[in-house]
């Protein structure tokens, strides 16, 4: 078992940052595949970014591509999601999901989940 918990989330302006965090306590960190998904209202949750357990592969959502980087500290047992040139519709809760076994997109192979983090861009 792994247990996750998200922070750094909170209510910006368009063009601004914000850096969300995930730590993670229980089974070996640097196992495990980490990955960010977003859920807006009414909407299912979808991916934003993921990086592989050495940290050396990442992906991301088109629509993050070029403002959002992954990162992770293996000897924190943490992930991070930097946010930049933040936008209203950028607006969800955010996720952290981890797996062992599993390296994409589909949030629904994910195993282990934070409770999610509120990040609202205002426009």
């Amino acid at each position: 078992q792994v247990q996750l918990v998200e922070s750094g989330g909170g209510l910006v302006q368009a063009g601004g940052s914000l850096r969300l965090s995930c730590a993670t306590s229980g089974r070996t960190f640097s196992a495990y595949t980490m990955g960010w998904f977003r859920q807006a209202p009414g909407l299912e949750r979808e991916f934003v970014a993921i990086i592989s357990w050495t940290g050396a592969t990442t992906r991301y959502a088109d629509s993050v591509k070029g403002r959002f980087t992954v990162s992770r500290d293996n000897t924190r047992n943490t992930a991070y999601l930097q946010m930049n040139s933040l936008k209203p519709e950028d607006t969800a809760v955010y996720y952290c999901g981890a797996d062992t076994s599993y390296f994409g997109t589909d949030w629904k192979e994910y195993d282990y989940w934070g409770q999610g983090t509120q990040v609202t861009v205002s426009s």
